[in-house]
């Protein structure tokens, strides 16, 4: 019982890890490598420390890891991340890699906070 409980709390966690991270506007060219299929290009909607998204014109299954490769304004990134959702046309990629990477993603994310400050209040 007490293993599940534990199992529990920790898939608690990660699902708050993923929102834990504030997403900034962004729009760049994005590259998707889907394992046993052809390039998947589409555009960028927004980024976060933990994750990007995007609207893609081909199907790619959620729960699949796929490579990513798109530029920023403090380089070239290319990173492993996972389809976590779908909606229509949109698809949201979480990183799940610790990589050279991240420092170019976290580099763009504190510009982007200076450029796109949050609003003094957010309506309920």
């Amino acid at each position: 019982m007490e293993s599940r409980g534990q199992l529990g709390a920790s898939h608690t966690y990660e699902l708050m890890d993923a929102r834990r991270h504030r997403r900034f506007k962004l729009a760049v060219q994005i590259r998707v490598y889907p394992r046993d299929c052809p390039l998947v290009r589409g555009d960028t909607v927004d980024i976060s420390e933990s994750g990007i998204s995007g609207m893609l014109r081909e199907e790619i299954p959620l729960g699949e890891v796929v490579r990513l490769e798109f530029t920023l304004p403090f380089g070239d990134v290319e990173v492993l991340a996972m389809v976590r959702q779908r909606s229509a046309f949109r698809y949201g990629f979480q990183f799940v890699e610790a990589s050279s990477a991240q420092d170019i993603i976290g580099r763009t994310c504190r510009q982007l906070a200076v450029e796109q400050p949050e609003p003094a209040f957010k309506e309920s």
